[in-house]
């Protein structure tokens, strides 16, 4: 497991699909969704662990593309004056 696509496919292996229109809160949502499965021990602690890691660097990247005013995953807005 290396990209935020491969935690996608694991929670996918349990029908769980996140989608909540912005990509920040989308990993925070597949967060949470992880730590349910782990302490219902449907994945192992090396997948946990694993997804963990890539889902913390996504949300870092994420916060850092906020900082500087560039929006994924969100419709850009026109000013009207």
């Amino acid at each position: 497991m290396k990209t935020l696509y491969d935690v996608q496919q694991l929670l996918k292996q349990f029908d769980i699909y996140v989608y909540v229109g912005k990509r920040l809160w989308d990993i925070e949502v597949m967060a949470l969704e992880l730590d349910h499965l782990h302490k219902a021990k449907l994945i192992t602690n090396d997948q946990f662990i694993h997804a963990k890691l890539i889902l913390t660097h996504e949300h870092r990247i994420e916060e850092k593309h906020e900082s500087r005013g560039n929006y994924r995953g969100k419709a850009e807005t026109t000013n009207r004056n």
